[in-house]
């Protein structure tokens, strides 16, 4: 026998005792003081006086050195325990740090604004239901109610037609891969630069001036007059919505076309033999064998528009009759300063957004894919 295994064998119980007490005390210790020492590192970074490239770079290199530190130290002392405990403790090590972020950043603020939607004005006097009383009765709110129905009927229902559509013309082209890919760039563009582009698109100009709005000068370029089309109710929702159909129009038509072409060939070959036409074979094999992707590629559009808010900001700031959600929270919040509804507003999109998540979840754990 060794002599390693003479002297474990002959180690006394308070030996063991104070060797596994000492081992458990440097576990806590070494990932306590790198999260100390991160934390107040990060307060210096913030606090300096130093050039902002300077302090950016740093902070970058900062972060991710202590992210790979955190990872490795904690590796380090899950590693000094026995074996069961490392398969116990291993996954949570990756998973903890996100779990703790969503915590943090997502299910606490969630609690915070359920109890201050509940609240008055300054958060201070409780009452009750008064905030969603007043939510469901108020003209400004019932056009935003209205509004996001429309945005989430046409928008998602736009977005996923033509998706499809493209979709289907696309898989025929020789050209597929340039049309696809001009039609996903403008998933590049964030809401507000989409914004900012079709104020251009739309804007307008006094009949006797020249016309630098694209739309415009179409239109006087027929003979017509030139319109102000974002204030042009009830349609200017119509026209707001159509940014969005373009910005999404692209995801839709990827997953869509990726979808299409897993569409087994002796089916549609089958369906041509018993001299069916194109639009029977897309109607009655295409679209039941995509239903499942087609219901995905819906209900992540849908999220979208329930709680779309960067078009109307930038375009209308909710002005003329193109209030949603998000604009009236945003509105209640920071220009009028009343906590109790704009938490109260918060949490109807929550509600509202709440199924279709749960919905995704679920058909996520049917399938490993769309």
């Amino acid at each position: 026998m060794s002599n390693f295994s003479m002297n474990k064998t002959l180690e006394k119980p308070s030996q063991r005792i104070l060797s596994w007490i000492a081992r458990l005390f440097i576990s806590i210790l070494v990932p306590f003081v790198v999260f100390v020492v991160l934390y107040f590192g990060f307060r210096f970074l913030r606090d300096s006086q130093a050039p902002q490239i300077v302090i950016t770079i740093s902070a970058i290199v900062w972060g991710v050195g202590g992210s790979a530190a955190l990872y490795g130290v904690t590796n380090w002392v899950i590693q000094r325990t026995n074996e069961s405990w490392r398969k116990i403790l291993t996954p949570f090590m990756f998973v903890g740090p996100a779990v703790a972020i969503l915590g943090w950043y997502l299910f606490i603020p969630t609690i915070r604004s359920l109890v201050l939607s509940f609240y008055d004005r300054s958060s201070q006097n409780f009452v009750g239901f008064d905030n969603y009383a007043y939510l469901f009765s108020d003209a400004s709110m019932q056009t935003a109610f209205v509004n996001n129905i429309i945005w989430l009927v046409v928008g998602t229902a736009g977005s996923v037609v033509l998706g499809l559509i493209i979709a289907l013309l696309a898989d025929r082209s020789r050209f597929e891969k340039v049309a696809k890919a001009i039609i996903f760039a403008p998933m590049a563009i964030s809401f507000v630069g989409a914004g900012v582009i079709w104020k251009f698109m739309y804007a307008y100009r006094p009949v006797s001036s020249n016309q630098i709005g694209l739309l415009n000068a179409i239109v006087t370029f027929f003979g017509g007059d030139p319109q102000n089309w974002i204030v042009l109710r009830p349609w200017n929702t119509l026209f707001l919505i159509i940014i969005l159909i373009w910005l999404q129009t692209g995801f839709a038509m990827v997953v869509l076309s990726a979808a299409i072409k897993t569409v087994p060939s002796q089916f549609l070959e089958a369906g041509r033999i018993d001299g069916a036409s194109e639009l029977r074979i897309i109607r009655s094999i295409v679209i039941p064998t995509i239903k499942s992707s087609l219901i995905t590629v819906s209900t992540t559009i849908l999220l979208i528009t329930l709680k779309v808010f960067d078009i109307v900001y930038s375009m209308t700031n909710g002005l003329y009759g193109t209030e949603v959600l998000a604009s009236q929270q945003y509105k209640q919040m920071f220009k009028f300063l009343h906590y109790g509804r704009g938490s109260a507003i918060a949490i109807i999109i929550l509600v509202a957004v709440t199924p279709v998540i749960w919905y995704n979840l679920k058909q996520f754990g049917n399938r490993e894919v769309f």
